[in-house]
This record gives structure tokens, sequence and C-alpha cells, in this order.
């Protein structure tokens, strides 16, 4: 790994995995210690959760149009999301693109990770940097047809977007049974596009793209022209903000073609994707830093979690205070267990005659108390924490027309 590289990565976890100010009068609070998912004894007032809940989040794009003699809304699994990386965040993430630009021109990258068009033209072409798949865009010289090719590698997916990929399971942007495994970096110059297509099915869906430096119009629609080099016209242009995600899914995914016209300056955009399972690279082995993520609690949830804590706190039984001879004593310790005993631990002694009656007291009391047994009765493990159960895989989603 290159000097530049490596300082770009350790700037990125500073900024993802530091530690936050404390409010007066309040502990710090630390980032997760299981960077894989959420841990439960985090606050859940942290500044992490409290970022994730501020995510502007658009799901309602529309447009119905006849396909196959039926109005369906070709735009239905759209979703466009806008502050999941900070300013200070996509500036490394560029700069660490950047870097990888370089290490691929000095021929320091596998030979499929890194392409540019030998001979620059308006509407033709963009550079791509491949991480976890090779993706085939047309017929090669090889015969190899469009898709993953199974028998290619190209270098892994580097730290850097894998925090990405971390934060937006986190914060919900994309589902914890879809992660990504792979991903394509494609970086514009002034007038470079990508033309009208429906990503491959060897690639699950949702997927996402994520998008820097400059903001541009994506166009959707069930027929889209070609109208001239890196020119486009569709029933819908979306703009993508700088730093925004969008997703792709259902008919927006599978119905709607999409593409980018021409863009006006230097952009660069992130698109991640999960390979489908019989689709992945022969020699593709899972990375353990992407496994069992995990989702932050929402703001319903949180307060569940604090109430359920508190209900559990407060449910801990104390000893009543005993009359003993007129006089009020403390609270009487239960009698400690074998494996208390054994640990030696340092209970207040009590003389054996006081102790004598007051356990007398508590015997006869405890008779004629029925035991509690209600089916209403909680305790803490009843209320697992949020996504801690078992994530089902990704189901290829079908073609089939969704309303």
């Amino acid at each position: 790994m290159s000097n530049t590289t490596a300082t770009v990565e350790r700037k990125f976890n500073d900024l993802f995995i530091s530690k936050s100010p404390a409010p007066a009068g309040r502990h710090p609070v630390p980032r997760p210690a299981q960077p894989n998912g959420y841990n439960p004894k985090e606050d859940d007032d942290s500044e992490e959760i409290k970022r994730s809940w501020m995510v502007k989040r658009k799901k309602d794009f529309q447009k119905m149009k006849k396909v196959h003699g039926r109005l369906v809304n070709i735009l239905e699994g759209l979703e466009l999301h806008a502050g999941v990386f900070s300013a200070a965040e996509q500036k490394q993430i560029v700069d660490c693109i950047y870097a990888f630009q370089k290490k691929g021109r000095n021929g320091e990258l596998r030979e499929r990770t890194y392409s540019e068009p030998r001979k620059w033209m308006r509407g033709k072409g963009r550079i791509t940097i491949q991480f976890g798949c090779c993706y085939n865009y047309a017929v090669d010289k090889h015969g190899n047809p469009p898709g993953i090719i199974r028998d290619e590698q190209v270098d892994p997916i580097p730290p850097l977007l894998k925090f990405m990929i971390k934060r937006m399971v986190a914060w919900r942007v994309l589902p914890a049974t879809c992660i990504p495994n792979s991903c394509i970096v494609n970086i514009y110059d002034k007038d470079d596009c990508i033309p009208p297509h429906i990503d491959h099915h060897d690639f699950l869906r949702p997927f996402c793209t994520v998008s820097f430096l400059s903001e541009c119009n994506i166009l959707f629609g069930t027929e889209l022209k070609v109208l001239g080099p890196g020119e486009f016209s569709g029933s819908t242009a979306i703009p993508l903000p700088v730093g925004s995600v969008l997703i792709l899914n259902g008919n927006g995914a599978d119905i709607a073609k999409h593409c980018v016209p021409a863009v006006p300056s230097r952009r660069i955009s992130i698109t991640f994707r999960k390979m489908d399972d019989s689709k992945l690279p022969f020699k593709y082995s899972l990375d353990p830093d992407l496994l069992n993520l995990r989702a932050l609690p929402t703001p319903a949830e949180s307060a569940r979690m604090q109430q359920t804590r508190s209900q559990s706190s407060s449910s801990v039984r104390v000893a009543p205070v005993q009359q003993i001879n007129g006089e009020s004593a403390s609270p009487v310790p239960a009698p400690a267990s074998p494996i208390q005993q054994n640990r030696g631990g340092n209970s207040t002694p009590v003389p054996a005659a006081r102790f004598q009656s007051v356990h007398r007291q508590q015997a006869k009391s405890e008779e004629v108390k029925p035991k509690r047994n209600s089916p209403n009765q909680f305790n803490l493990d009843d209320f697992p924490p949020l996504g801690f159960g078992s994530a089902g895989h990704s189901k290829k989603t079908t073609r089939s027309l969704r309303q």
C-alpha cells in the first residue's frame, strides 16, 4: 500500500471510529467496540445514532407507464438518501480514489482492476476501478460475454470503501440482508457519460451509487433515446446531489433503464453491488469485515430499549427494612449462595440470634406469598437489541412487474 493511500485511510478511520466529544456532565461515548454491528451497551444518545436519524430520505418517486399492457410505476423501488457522508468524509473518500487512480496508472493494481479509455471522445468511456469482481461490459477479446468473469481476479475492496458499506448498513440506507461485496468506481471528466442500460442480473437488488464532486442528473425510462454523443432523452430526470446515495430496486432497477448524460464537470461515483452466489469468482472468499453488519436503532426502537432497561433496573428486589426490638435495622442481605461462599463474598456480619429472628420472619412471609409465574413478567433477555436476530440471505429480485 502506498504512503498516500495509507495516510488517507488512516485519516478516514479517525473520522469514523474516533471517540465523540462528551456533552457536559456525561462520560465520553465510545464508538461501537465491535465495528461490524450495533453495540447494545453503547449510549443510545450517541452522536452516531443521532446522525443516522437525520438522514433525509425520499422514497416516493412515481412515473406511471404502460408496460406489456399494464399501467405500472416504473420508478417503484428508487430511494434517494442525503446526509449520509459529511463534507469532511467526502473529501477523504475522493482523495483515496485519486490515490488509487495514480496506482492504476503506475501499474500497481491488478490488470483488470483499473481501466481508462485509450482515446478520449465525447460520450465515450470513463475511467473505472473495479473491486471485488471483474465485470465485463461487452464481449471482450477473449469471447467472454457481458457479466462477471469468474476466473479473473481484481483487487479486493479497500478498507475505506468497506467503511462506507458499514455506514450505509448501520444507517439503514442499505438492508443488512443485501450487503455489497463488490463495487466499481467511475471517474468522469467533463462530457463523460454512461449510456442507457439495466444493471446485469449477476448482481442482486438492491444496489446503490454514491455521488461526489458535482451534481448531475440521472435519466430513467422504459425507452431512452440517444440524441447524440452523450445526449439522451428519457421520461424522468432525477438530480443526484453531491454526497447522496441512490438506491435502485424493484421496477426502478429492472423495468426502467437508466443513464447519465454528459456531465458538466468532473464527477466521481461509486456503485456498490452484491454478487449472486452462483456468479461469485472462483477464488472469492468471504470478507470478515463485512459479516454480521447491523442497523442502528430508530428513534422509536431506541426509546423502547431505554424503557426496557429502565424497567429491568427498577424490578431489582431490595429486602425491606425489618423492625427488631422496636429498632430499625438495615436491609438484610439474602443468604449467600454456595457459589458466592466459595468465591469468598464479603457480606456484612450479622449476629446469629438477630439473623435467625429476621430469617424466620422472612420465611413466614414467603410461605404465604404465591409464586409469580405470570406470562406478562419479562426480563431484559426477552427484549434483545434490534438487529441481533439472524439475517436471511437476499433473494434475487424477479422481473415481475410491481404495481
